[in-house]
């Protein structure tokens, strides 16, 4: 029997999860799904990911696929994956899609937000999914610091590993901070990400917003080109991926089926 591909659109609380992709003895995204997968479908399935999320990082818009012989409807897949799955993660869309689309390789970006709640008193509500920050942050002067990331740039210093990273250029095409209330958010949208570049970025950023480095210093760091130079990194807490962009919505990807 011909093989299908079906396409998941996931979301998840990543603080128990020892990061999306699979690791031998821990516990991972990728592992509980494809255990549900197997419980659906009987059959045994390798799920690819748009992006891999390292670990306690959540996510509200994470993009999936696995190949299986089922015939089940899109919304049976939903509703039957959510069964299996355990509270923290969820299925919130699903598509077959054609045989030559792949979640990686055809998304055009990815976009993050990291989540700071700037406040004098802490939140028990908040303190898995924001950072708790007391001291008040410098919005306008962070900002600064974002509108220089934008564009095509080597930010190898934002990254603490290269995992075989062929290039450490990558195009940013938006970041910014705004803050609403008491949170503090900082969006950062690119064609890809280097290891823990968001969190490093995020680290910088609030150094600066507190009066530790200047913008000069920011730049000059970005521009110094070295491994890890962009420090403390920022805990995993607050970091989502928010959104995974394609040319087309995802579910004009099955017009020959």
């Amino acid at each position: 029997m011909k093989l299908a591909q079906v396409v998941l659109v996931v979301e998840y609380d990543g603080t128990r999860y020892h990061g999306f992709q699979w690791q031998v003895g821990l516990p991972t995204v990728q592992d509980e799904l494809e255990q549900a997968i197997e419980r659906l479908c009987e059959q045994k399935s390798r799920i690819g990911a748009a992006s891999r999320t390292d670990t306690g990082v959540h996510a509200k818009y994470q993009v999936v696929s696995f190949w299986t012989k089922s015939k089940f409807s899109t919304m049976t897949f939903i509703r039957a994956l959510n069964y299996y799955l355990p509270h923290d993660i969820a299925v919130k869309e699903a598509y077959r899609v054609n045989d030559d689309f792949n979640v990686r390789r055809d998304a055009v970006s990815r976009e993050y937000c990291y989540y700071i709640l700037n406040s004098k008193v802490r939140s028990p509500f908040s303190k898995m999914f924001a950072q708790f920050m007391p001291q008040m942050l410098n919005i306008e002067v962070m900002n600064k610091a974002c509108e220089l990331m934008q564009g095509e740039h080597d930010f190898i210093s934002f990254a603490t590993s290269l995992d075989n990273v062929r290039s450490t250029v990558r195009n940013v095409y938006q970041a910014g901070i705004n803050k609403i209330e008491d949170f503090a958010t900082f969006h950062v949208e690119a064609s890809s990400f280097l290891p823990h570049q968001v969190r490093n970025t995020v680290g910088l950023l609030t150094r600066l917003g507190m009066g530790k480095i200047e913008v000069d210093d920011f730049y000059d760091i970005m521009e110094a080109k070295r491994l890890g130079l962009a420090t403390p990194m920022a805990s995993a807490r607050g970091l989502w991926l928010t959104k995974v962009n394609y040319p087309r919505p995802l579910g004009e990807y099955s017009e020959n089926l």
